[in-house]
């Protein structure tokens, strides 16, 4: 499939994740434009008109320490819909005040069992049965919730594992949904994509 319209993009922020690429190949391969842009190159953009989504993704930061890599905070209130996943969660949470910690003692890594707990767009014909089997890579967790967002699906070491705010069109995952071991996964940026 070739992309559709090269002026409207999803650029995705790579906040050093090994699987960055892997999210740039499913948004190409449901035949959208995408482009994976660095930090430095997100401060520099001045024109958001030709962006209609932008995906954080996940990487080896935390959100707990004093310093953190994070977004010019003017993107938040520019009504283009955001996916944050696993860091990009995290830091959605972060910034509209929800709370972090970290799992010092174990990490989630491997499948998981979502449950899910409300309907939302984000995960419209996701789920086959009441659960899904993801795929989770993190140590850090949500803990607390932002101010106007709503709990969509948990898993048993992690209460807020899809959260959304459906006014700013701002939707957060812990899970990956890039890779393979997630079933379903390319339902979830369909959804994004042509949904949100």
């Amino acid at each position: 499939m070739q992309p559709q319209n090269l002026n409207e993009k999803i650029i995705i922020i790579d906040f050093g994740s090994q699987l960055t690429k892997l999210i740039a190949r499913r948004i190409r391969d449901l035949g959208v434009f995408s482009e994976i842009i660095t930090i430095n190159d997100l401060y520099k953009i001045r024109d958001y008109n030709g962006i209609k989504g932008i995906i954080l993704s996940g990487g080896p930061s935390t959100v707990t320490k004093k310093k953190f890599l994070s977004i010019p905070r003017e993107i938040l209130s520019k009504k283009i819909p955001i996916l944050g996943i696993c860091y990009g969660l995290q830091l959605i949470a972060k910034l509209f005040g929800g709370s972090i910690k970290s799992l010092r003692t174990k990490r989630e890594f491997g499948r998981a069992t979502l449950f899910k707990k409300n309907q939302s767009l984000i995960i419209k014909n996701f789920f086959n049965t009441k659960n899904q089997s993801v795929w989770m890579s993190h140590q850090d967790v949500v803990i607390k919730i932002p101010k106007g967002f709503k709990t969509i699906a948990s898993t048993k070491e992690s209460k807020l594992t899809i959260i959304e705010n459906t006014k700013r069109k701002i939707y957060g995952i812990q899970f990956h949904p890039e890779v393979t071991h997630t079933e379903n996964g390319k339902i979830i940026f369909k959804n994004f994509l042509f949904s949100i």
